[in-house]
């Protein structure tokens, strides 16, 4: 198939290459022309990942007419907070019924749409819409070290489709109907990484950051079902897999900055050093859009919203939320 991947990212990069080395032609398009030009000439990603290099299968390009032009399916890897933009340009690109994959994590600002409802909004026909998400760092992905991610759609032929393109002897993929339930769980296990990261910067242990990812996981659960997801995805690759990996890797970006927010460092400086977005730090703010219209309690939320973007200092949030009220371990459920 030809297959246009829309954003240069690393995870974008990655999943280039496993499209390429199942035989597919793929078009990647990058949001700098210099970016691009490399990727032609060099066959390396100039940014991100540069070691590897890349096959002639995958030819990059800035132009996005140019990258959805014949294309049998659209993958989706840019920053959630442009989704609806790039939604928005590539309207008139696509054809009606081509299947896009969104494999970018978030939750609007101001709708409170997850991404498969933004392109809905901006694109319609929801049943040619799926997500990708799972235990899938880019750096091992790259490198063929085996992986599992889960693609949810509301169309079962989208999710089939999906599930086979980007299968591989080291990519497994998994289909679900529960297309909520995994963009949930893909937009919060960023922020619970973020408060293991504070959590290992303060200096506290590894019984810390267990907590921490199982209360996130209760808070991810309320939520996801609350909002009409199944409980039991929280427990799949799309939650209690990728954050176990986002939580408790070195690869995670969400967690190193969450290392160096409890160590004075900042969101622009962390931004600046390592070219990266941290989802999470955005999520934080978004969630609480869904977590007020639905009445859904997210206090590790709530703690790493006051820290990052209001100025709380990071071992007073802690000792707040260790000496919230005590309760049943799965309320709200």
């Amino acid at each position: 198939m030809r297959v246009a991947v829309i954003g240069a990212g690393s995870w974008g990069t990655a999943l280039a290459l496993v499209l390429a080395e199942a035989g597919h032609e793929v078009v990647l398009w990058a949001r700098t022309p210099e970016v691009a030009r490399a990727i032609n000439e060099e066959h390396r990603n100039p940014r991100y990942l540069s070691d590897y290099r890349l096959p002639s299968a995958i030819r990059a390009t800035a132009d996005y007419a140019c990258a959805c032009e014949g294309a049998e399916a659209v993958v989706i890897v840019t920053p959630s907070a442009a989704l609806r933009s790039v939604a928005a340009d590539l309207r008139e690109l696509i054809a009606p019924a081509t299947p896009i994959v969104i494999c970018s994590k978030g939750v609007e600002a101001e709708s409170g749409y997850l991404p498969v409802g933004v392109f809905e909004s901006e694109l319609g026909n929801r049943d040619r819409l799926a997500v990708l998400s799972g235990p899938n760092h880019a750096e091992e992905v790259i490198k063929a070290k085996p992986a599992g991610t889960v693609i949810a759609s509301s169309g079962q032929d989208t999710a089939v489709m999906f599930r086979d393109l980007f299968a591989s002897p080291t990519f497994r993929t998994y289909t679900s109907d529960d297309v909520t339930g995994v963009e949930l769980c893909a937009a919060f296990k960023n922020v619970i990484a973020i408060a293991v990261g504070v959590a290992y910067g303060l200096g506290y242990g590894d019984n810390t950051a267990a907590m921490l990812m199982t209360r996130g996981l209760a808070e991810m659960s309320r939520l996801t079902v609350k909002c009409g997801g199944q409980a039991i995805t929280c427990m799949g690759l799309a939650g209690a897999g990728d954050l176990i990996a986002t939580c408790t890797s070195e690869h995670s970006r969400n967690r190193s900055f969450g290392v160096e927010l409890a160590q004075g460092g900042t969101l622009d400086g962390y931004r600046e050093r390592t070219h990266m977005v941290v989802e999470g730090a955005l999520a934080c703010k978004t969630l609480k859009t869904l977590s007020e219209a639905y009445n859904v309690e997210l206090p590790i939320t709530d703690v790493v919203r006051g820290v990052v973007w209001e100025g709380a200092d990071p071992k007073a949030a802690a000792k707040d939320l260790f000496a919230r009220p005590l309760t049943t371990e799965f309320y709200g459920l």
